[in-house]
């Protein structure tokens, strides 16, 4: 069969062989190992798993899992290795299990490891490939204007350059396979995309294909009703979820990872076939696993938008966010791949970019420079406050600024060494060309000060036809970012809310730090809620007092009052 290979691929393979000359041979080297890494690539055995009748999963292949699905006559692959090695090795073990010919495959989204040894599945045959509607642009952007950097960064993410001993294992899989020559990888393009979801049939398998943006916008998961299986892709893997990747990647919307969950638990599946990992058994056991891999991921989303709207910067909110207990014990949560702190720093850039909201940060000295000038307090011996106060007298505003702020962290006196930061940033202000720069300079020094207080918004003052005019789905989803979640991880109680007036309902289920926001009915709800929506609006912008609006009967209650007062007092915001 002749090989279907983009232009795209071409250029792929052609910069890879310029950027993989055969390196010298390095000798093999002992390291010490982390022993929970090392007990982790257990879940790498290399092994062909029998999930249930037709559905078996090839593991420890390469990086990815690869799945195949059995029919009445062919079969279906779901994701097909990183190259054609790896592919061919995976495609010899399932022919010992059928031979029957390939008439479908199935790409949960568009990374390397799960697409390009799909030409091997395909010879031989003319199978239908599956996909979302932009796997084919995520695929093209293979090669772009940062493929040196985004190459280099991957090389040194996944280890592959290390040393014999040098790699434990990648985090998900056990190692990502080379790619050697022209005949490394290969793509068969997708030939039945679709936007939200897809109901079809491949092999005699009714199959259902489901859009669910998380790990990548054009994520997909597939469901096997008859069978209950369900394949999530990499939205799930027996690891804290790679919610920014080191590598590099423009930024993965994580609130909507968790809601693409939340589509896969209400399907109650009784078994589960990541990706990557080993697969999963048991209805219970898997709504528990996917309910806290969810909840792990709003509450890094929902804590670092608090922080953000504590006016916090990045580092600050990582040393505040940590995962509750009971989700850092859990085996499924370890960081063997994504980790807490830069999904935090990840979730603040995708909000607010860049800067961190500290002027002196706006133009900082060079890393020399400032390495140059650490190096010369060192060797002098000058103590932070002496050296801050030097800089300022030398009119060397910038040193100041940043020198002022390490002084803010170990100084005795905090208030001295904030009024120090302030005469420098209120002297760099005059220095700037930018009335953006200058306005926040200046502001920001007489914060410091003491001589300026920026008001907090009062909601209570906003026009009432603005308010009304919110949709409710907004003014909802907007609590968990409020969550005192340090004050509720002992909390697990569901409210209800029934907004008559507009139809619609939804509840929140507030669990063990996290607040979980569905928009429909409760069926074990411990508290129901029926109130118009306008007051319910004014009740949150604290236009309304909701105790009068509960005396008049504005706002029906079943349930413990008490409780309910308890429960709203949790998402007030911080001033």
């Amino acid at each position: 069969m002749k090989k279907i290979i983009s232009v795209s691929t071409l250029l792929a393979l052609s910069f890879l062989a310029a950027c993989d000359d055969t390196p010298k041979q390095m000798a093999p080297v002992q390291v010490d190992t982390n022993a929970e890494l090392n007990a982790h690539t257990d879940e790498f055995k290399k092994e062909i798993i029998k999930v249930t009748d037709g559905v078996y999963v090839a593991i420890g292949f390469g990086l990815a899992n690869s799945i195949l699905l059995e029919g009445d006559d062919g079969v279906v692959i779901v994701d097909t290795m990183e190259s054609n090695e790896t592919a061919r090795a995976v495609k010899a073990a399932f022919a010992e299990i059928t031979q029957k010919p390939v008439k479908g495959i199935v790409f949960t989204h568009n990374h390397a490891d799960h697409i390009f040894g799909s030409g091997v599945f395909a010879e031989g045959a003319d199978p239908k490939v599956f996909a979302h509607e932009s796997t084919d642009f995520y695929i093209d952007r293979v090669v772009n204007v940062i493929r040196p950097a985004i190459y280099t960064r991957a090389m040194r993410q996944f280890g592959s350059h290390l040393p014999p001993g040098g790699r434990i294992n990648d985090g998900i899989g056990p190692f990502l396979g080379k790619v050697d020559g022209a005949d490394g990888i290969s793509l068969k393009r997708p030939t039945d995309t679709f936007k939200t979801n897809l109901k079809t049939e491949g092999a005699g398998i009714k199959m259902e294909l489901i859009h669910a943006p998380g790990e990548t916008a054009d994520q997909l998961f597939v469901w096997l009703p008859e069978k209950k299986v369900l394949l999530p892709g990499d939205n799930f893997y027996k690891a804290f979820p790679n919610l920014y990747a080191i590598r590099g990647t423009s930024y993965r919307d994580v609130l909507q990872w968790a809601k693409s969950i939340d589509l896969m638990r209400e399907l109650k599946p009784e078994f589960l076939v990541p990706s990557h990992t080993r697969p999963l058994t048991g209805a219970d056991k898997i709504d528990g696993i996917l309910t806290d891999y969810r909840d792990a991921i709003q509450f890094v989303h929902d804590q670092t938008v608090r922080g953000i709207n504590l006016d916090l910067g990045p580092d600050e909110i990582v040393e505040r966010v940590k995962l509750p207990a009971h989700l850092a014990k859990s085996p499924y949560l370890r960081e063997f791949y994504g980790m807490v702190d830069w999904s935090v720093r990840s979730v603040f850039t995708g909000y607010l970019g860049w800067f961190s909201g500290n002027a002196a940060e706006l133009h900082p000295l060079s890393r020399s420079e400032h390495a140059k000038r650490l190096a010369l307090l060192a060797s002098n011996g000058t103590p932070l406050l002496e050296a801050t106060q030097q800089a300022l007298e030398a009119k060397d505003y910038q040193w100041a600024a940043e020198l002022a702020d390490n002084l803010i962290l170990v100084n005795d006196d905090v208030q001295q060494a904030k009024l120090l930061k302030a005469q420098a940033l209120k002297a760099l202000a005059e220095t700037q060309i930018s009335a953006n720069g200058r306005n926040y300079y200046l502001t920001r020094s007489y914060e410091l000060d003491g001589s300026l207080v920026i008001p907090p918004i009062d909601t209570s003052k906003n026009p009432r036809e603005i308010l009304h005019s919110l949709p409710m789905e907004n003014i909802m989803a907007s609590l968990p970012v409020n969550l005192k979640a340090e004050d509720a991880l002992d909390e697990n109680i569901i409210v209800g809310f029934n907004f008559p007036d507009i139809d619609e309902n939804y509840f929140i289920h507030l669990r063990r730090g996290v607040a979980e926001v569905q928009k429909r009915k409760s069926t074990s709800a411990d508290i129901s809620v029926t109130v118009n929506s306008q007051v319910w609006k004014e009740v949150l912008a604290q236009m309304r007092n909701p105790a009068t609006a509960y005396a008049s009967g504005d706002i029906e209650v079943d349930g413990s009052v008490i409780d309910l007062v308890s429960f709203l007092k949790l998402f007030q915001p911080e001033k």
